[in-house]
């Protein structure tokens, strides 16, 4: 069986690092508070404030779970390990589709992922497509509606 991995750039780490610090410092001390202010209002089979409260506990305990096991199995990617014109975690790549305008992206692992600032993870189907190509290749991307031919126009460290 594969030892699980999670790749992720420096910034993404310590991101996570920092969630986890907030979950245990700020968001589950609040939480148990509200816990205890809601046992105080009396029957807890129909005290919807202790409901909700136990219920954000539980999402609070299991997002904590899932950034220490994030964090245990981080694979930070060393940019500089990396040919410079390669596509990899950590990289932002220019590519265009024939008759469109270049689209950027950066690569990043799963856990930093975020399409609004242009960041895909390394687990999507044009990442998947783009990884070890270099500046040039032309690379086919399949998506679950079809597929499409990309040109890579640019690669640089993100």
């Amino acid at each position: 069986m594969a030892e699980k991995s999670y790749p992720m750039t420096a910034e993404g780490k310590k991101k996570l690092e920092e969630e986890l610090e907030d979950l245990k410092k700020v968001k589950r001390p609040e939480v148990i508070n509200r816990i205890k202010i809601a046992r105080g209002f009396g029957d807890l089979s129909e005290n919807s404030e202790y409901t909700s409260a136990k219920d954000e506990q539980s999402v609070v305990e299991s997002r904590i779970s899932q950034v220490i096991e994030m964090l245990q199995y981080a694979n930070v990617v060393d940019t500089d390990d990396i040919a410079h014109d390669e596509v990899s975690v950590g990289k932002k790549v220019t590519v265009q589709e024939d008759g469109e305008e270049p689209d950027e992206y950066t690569i990043v692992g799963s856990a930093e992922s975020d399409p609004d600032a242009g960041k895909i993870s390394n687990d999507s189907p044009i990442a998947k497509a783009l990884m070890g190509k270099h500046v040039g290749d032309v690379v086919t991307v399949e998506t679950p509606v079809g597929s499409y031919d990309i040109t890579i126009k640019a690669v640089e460290v993100a």
